[in-house]
């Protein structure tokens, strides 16, 4: 009993060896649970083309949009667990997403097995220049003597901007009113047409209109500045101890891929990003490349569900 034990490890562990050498067998395709233009998707065709020049097969992005990104993570979460199915994760379609819906189509940690957090990126406070508003702190002061009067844009419910917002108000214990668009783009217009007072989103998004006089910055919302835009103060800083908001993309596929895969793709991906053109592309889009171990990415991902999944239900919050 014990020899043949021994011969069955030894069989399993070459059949793991040869997962590796082999993988991939055949066009990896790479989900994107959002529209093409985007920042997953932006991120999804850079992991893509290092994946595909560095393993010789090809990588192959795939737009999956609907259900705040839970359709195309849908697909991965039930696909075959060998590794030719990847998703593009990110704070929304893993810490929040499934915690608004009253059946969500996946479990964000049970059924996916963790590759690479990527990277990260703080978002940038902006508010209409015609607001008497210049720091954190003034921002809270004015929230405070107006209750409910002073309402901030969201890129939808559940979206990075909104939960930085919400986390915001609850930490600040002050009243402010969401008004929901359905993505940045439109949300941005309207701030600058003075339509909304404030509106929380990517350095890449508002940044332009902060430097041309269009909007007026007051804050990022990292625990430190950010590399790309450092004149901007965080939100610890400049009124709120101990508030952080990043948001991240993340590498994830199938639960029970064999673990020889995962760190085949995590290798070459992690050998990708330490190249100087790569950390040009992510900070071209506000973004500072993290590259973490699948074991790492595990631990964030727990933790990151936990924190938002809470502030859901405290909220109450549901998609429409």
């Amino acid at each position: 009993m014990n020899k043949i034990n021994y011969l069955g490890i030894l069989l399993l562990l070459g059949a793991g060896v040869a997962n590796a050498q082999q993988y991939p067998v055949k066009p990896v395709r790479v989900i994107v649970g959002f529209t093409a233009g985007g920042p997953s998707d932006i991120v999804g065709r850079i992991v893509a083309a290092q994946l595909t020049e560095r393993m010789g097969r090809q990588f192959v992005v795939e737009n999956r949009a609907g259900a705040t990104g839970m359709i195309g993570a849908e697909l991965v979460a039930k696909a075959p667990p060998d590794g030719h199915l990847l998703y593009i994760a990110s704070q929304t379609t893993h810490a929040v997403a499934p915690y608004l819906y009253a059946k969500p189509l996946y479990d964000p940690v049970k059924e996916f097995a963790t590759v690479s957090l990527v990277a990260h990126n703080p978002l940038l406070m902006a508010v209409h220049p015609s607001m008497n508003v210049k720091s954190v702190k003034e921002l809270i002061a004015l929230a405070k003597a107006r209750p409910s009067a002073v309402n901030f844009a969201t890129g939808g419910i559940g979206s990075s901007p909104h939960m930085s917002m919400e986390l915001l108000k609850s930490m600040a214990k002050i009243d402010m009113v969401p008004v929901h668009y359905k993505g940045d783009g439109a949300a941005i217009i309207d701030l600058i047409g003075g339509q909304v007072s404030l509106f929380t989103a990517s350095i890449a998004g508002l940044g332009q209109h902060v430097k041309s006089g269009k909007l007026r910055g007051i804050a990022v919302t990292g625990a430190k500045r950010s590399a790309i835009a450092p004149e901007f103060p965080t939100v610890a800083e400049t009124g709120l101890p101990g508030f952080e908001v990043v948001t991240w993309f993340g590498l994830l596929t199938t639960a029970g891929t064999p673990g020889d895969v995962i760190n085949k793709i995590y290798g070459d991906l992690s050998q990708s990003l330490t190249q100087a053109a790569v950390k040009d592309q992510f900070t071209k889009l506000g973004l500072e490349i993290v590259g973490s171990a699948p074991d790492q990415y595990a631990q964030f991902l727990r933790s990151e569900n936990a924190r938002w999944g809470n502030m859901v239900r405290q909220l109450k919050l549901k998609a429409d």
